[in-house]
């Protein structure tokens, strides 16, 4: 019969005796590193790693472009608002082209049908009230106007849809560059894609970190495939938010993934003229628009030898300077808008450059986008139309002449 060894306290005694603490100390940070270790490596082996995932569902996952057809649009509106938004919407979708449907609270009344083929299907979301969570709820309507990506994708009309495209009843989507921009990701990992507001003052109330739905964000369809089973849990969890944009962000951000930024998506949180804005666009795609009824109408080079700055903003505008400037210089967008909200310095999420009162040198001719054709080969002719006299004398600073003497239109030539 074995029996168990004498436990000699002495003798251990004198073994720690020899330990330093320093010794000790080493021990025990290795330890403590050892199991972060082990956490960390649980923590990386999750489904929801954006770098690991594949959507195993997602059955049209091949190296093919991605096309119109690929992209889900969720609009949201309510059926006060669609009398007004509806001509917004029709501006951009294309007729048995676009998938996508636009969510109502209510069903439209008589005075809507039949409803009309050019506009996306319209569907009504479900009632707010059966949710659990209802009684908690600060804002029910902003929980189903998020929730319209749940329903969307439980329609079961997914058949290769690679991006769900979150939007208002004002948003303008510009398509073609929409498919073009999103064609740079990979929809079968998780991606949350849209922009801050312009207004320093509205990422300040609600959220640096948030895409805001006005200007539209989109949603990988790896992402969607996730959220589907966990928006309602992630509701329960955030019942006091107020707007649905902060509830995406964070439902997004509970599973790993942040916001990815593109410049091309506007919020368009300012009022009156934003011609300053639109025509020193960035080095990217225009994807959207919004706030239509807070700005002024968006719409209101050949010449002799001169030393002019030209400035063509996306088949927006052209701006002609009777000086020479920088790019660095003439990227600023002209301040020719005013605040979304009436509060002190700093208002934008960008430099600005006052527009010169007094200078007829920094003064430019502003001509507007009339037409648009097709040269010869790759050629595509744009053509722009003086929208105002500039009520400036000529810049005599480099011995120019006027500008406004001589140019009442201007085409630019552009190839591929």
């Amino acid at each position: 019969m074995s029996s168990w060894p004498t436990f000699n306290s002495i003798s251990l005694k004198q073994k720690f005796h020899h330990l330093s603490l320093e010794t000790l100390y080493k021990s025990l940070t290795i330890f403590a590193l050892s199991i972060c270790l082990f956490y960390i490596l649980i923590l990386y082996n999750e489904p929801f790693n954006q770098f690991e995932h594949k959507s195993p569902s997602s059955s049209d996952v091949t190296d093919s472009p991605t096309n119109i057809s690929h992209i889900m649009f969720v609009l949201v509106g309510s059926t006060r608002t669609w009398k007004f938004r509806r001509p917004y919407i029709e501006s951009w979708w294309r007729e048995n082209i676009t998938r996508g449907n636009i969510w109502l609270d209510f069903a439209p009344p008589q005075e809507f049908l039949p409803w009309p083929s050019t506009s996306p299907r319209f569907r009504v979301n479900e009632d707010m009230t059966k949710l659990k969570v209802y009684p908690k709820l600060v804002s029910p309507n902003d929980v189903r106007i998020y929730r319209s990506i749940l329903e969307t994708f439980k329609l079961r009309d997914n058949k290769d849809v690679r991006w769900y495209v979150m939007g208002d009843d004002d948003t303008v989507f510009f398509v073609d560059n929409l498919v073009e921009v999103l064609g740079k990701y990979d929809h079968t990992k998780y991606y949350y894609i849209g922009t801050n507001s312009e207004s320093i003052k509205s990422n300040f109330d609600f959220s640096f970190e948030m895409g805001f739905g006005g200007g539209g964000y989109a949603l990988s369809y790896g992402l969607v495939e996730a959220l589907a089973t966990r928006i309602d849990d992630c509701i329960e969890r955030y019942p006091y938010f107020r707007v649905s944009d902060i509830l995406s962000a964070s439902c997004s951000a509970d599973l790993g993934v942040d916001l990815t930024i593109e410049k091309g998506i506007h919020q368009i949180d300012l009022r009156g003229d934003i011609s300053g804005l639109l025509s020193s666009h960035p080095g990217s795609p225009l994807l959207t628009l919004h706030h239509f009824d807070t700005v002024n109408s968006y719409l209101p080079l050949q010449g002799p030898q001169t030393n002019w700055s030209f400035s063509i903003s996306w088949g927006y505008s052209a701006h002609i300077y009777e000086s020479l400037f920088p790019r660095s210089f003439l990227k600023k967008p002209l301040e020719t808008f005013r605040p979304w909200k009436d509060v002190r310095p700093p208002l934008y999420m960008f430099n600005t450059r006052w527009p010169p009162y007094v200078d007829p040198c920094g003064a430019p001719h502003q001509f507007f986008l009339e037409t648009v054709s097709s040269g010869d080969g790759e050629e595509v002719v744009t053509s722009y139309t003086r929208s105002s006299a500039r009520n400036f004398p000529p810049c005599s600073v480099n011995g120019n002449h006027s500008a406004g003497c001589h140019l009442q239109n201007s085409s630019v030539f552009a190839f591929n």
